[in-house]
């Protein structure tokens, strides 16, 4: 059924070239069926699937062989130019930007018989251009990154990691500085390019699952990535149970920095680990001071992304497991900070009146007793 389609392709090609500026352009080709999603039978949604039969699609910064079997001397490389098209040997500059390496080849085909008898050929790709996929929402440092074959990666306080082979979503995850604590890994969304000339260009979604990668290492969950690919990755307003096991992965910033102050020990910047509890961070900088540290009184600012400030309220239980209720898991540069208990606030007081005062009385009495003595 394709080599029937390609044929009455190539047919209709050819009586029916296309002319755009001095350049010879692809018509307008039907986009391949995009297969539904099927699901397993736990009835998760399979679009991962869907993603990786992906066809590759050419396009700007690719360098192409075309290796014609009976005209040797016309074959030769071709770079595909800033605007989509390449110079083809007897037939001048053809757009093959959008196009798959079938849907391309076809069309070469089809311009290059009508000036050979048998314009067998073969078309590959033989240098791809670097991938730039762009990463919005939930991660880190959010942008356009270009990726390659070869890399050098890092999560935010985590090590340097190499990597090599196609990229995938994790390694375009890692290259952002991973994901930020509110991360929705169970419904992160890839929208892919669909192939074809046409304008506007069109785009296929699949949802993809990273929670079940990570936990049980489902790695249809992680496809390799196309030029022009977008994650997103939405936000939770629950903070996840997993939260503090995720913290473990290459996923997520190894470590943060947060700032303890107020009635503990040893109040100042700590470096701890990635998604560690409030009462943690509080035991790390010594544990609250005896009686003066009012527990139910621990204050947590954080700042958000849009230059706002929150403030919350909480109280120390060392029984009490990560919640966002009551004990919160922290973020880079949050600021924790324990009250004073009221005994403590009556003593400063007591000691800010008594000291000056104390100090008057011992001037008053060396008084008396020079004054005794001169007597």
């Amino acid at each position: 059924m394709t080599r029937l389609r390609t044929l009455a392709l190539a047919s209709w090609l050819a009586s029916q070239p296309v002319l755009v500026s001095g350049v010879a352009a692809a018509p307008s080709l039907e986009a391949p069926i995009v297969a539904p999603a099927t699901q397993d039978q736990s009835g998760m949604n399979r679009s991962d699937l869907v993603l990786q039969g992906d066809a590759y699609i050419i396009g700007p910064g690719d360098v192409l062989d075309l290796k014609l079997f009976d005209a040797p001397e016309l074959s030769g490389q071709l770079e595909v130019l800033n605007d989509g098209s390449v110079p083809l040997p007897l037939i001048g500059s053809v757009r093959l930007s959008g196009l798959t390496l079938q849907q391309a080849t076809a069309w070469v085909q089809t311009l290059m018989g009508q000036q050979l008898l048998r314009p067998d050929l073969q078309l590959r790709v033989v240098r791809p251009r670097p991938i730039r996929v762009a990463l919005v929402g939930q991660v880190e440092l959010p942008g356009i990154y270009s990726l390659t074959v070869s890399e050098t990666v890092q999560t935010e306080g985590g090590p340097t990691t190499s990597i090599s082979g196609l990229p995938t979503v994790v390694d375009a995850i890692q290259k952002a500085g991973g994901i930020t604590q509110k991360a929705n890994l169970r419904d992160v969304v890839l929208q892919r390019r669909l192939p074809g000339s046409d304008q506007p260009v069109r785009y296929k979604q699949a949802k993809l699952n990273l929670l079940d990668l990570i936990l049980e290492g489902n790695q249809t969950q992680n496809p390799f990535l196309f030029d022009g690919d977008t994650i997103r990755l939405a936000r939770v307003e629950e903070t996840p149970e997993e939260a503090i096991e995720l913290a473990t992965v290459n996923l997520s910033p190894q470590v943060i920095n947060v700032n303890v102050i107020g009635e503990v020990e040893t109040p100042g910047r700590l470096q701890l680990q990635a998604n560690t509890p409030l009462v943690q961070a509080v035991l790390a900088a010594g544990g609250p001071r005896a009686w003066r540290a009012n527990k139910g009184n621990v204050e947590l600012v954080r700042i958000n992304r849009n230059g706002s400030a929150t403030l919350e309220r909480f109280a120390i239980d060392l029984s009490q497991g990560a919640s966002n209720d009551k004990n919160p898991p922290l973020r880079d540069g949050d600021t924790v900070k324990v009250n004073r208990s009221g005994l403590a606030q009556a003593s400063d007081a007591i000691n800010a009146v008594s000291q000056p005062v104390s100090g008057l009385v011992t001037i008053w009495t060396l008084l008396r007793l020079v004054n005794d003595t001169t007597n």
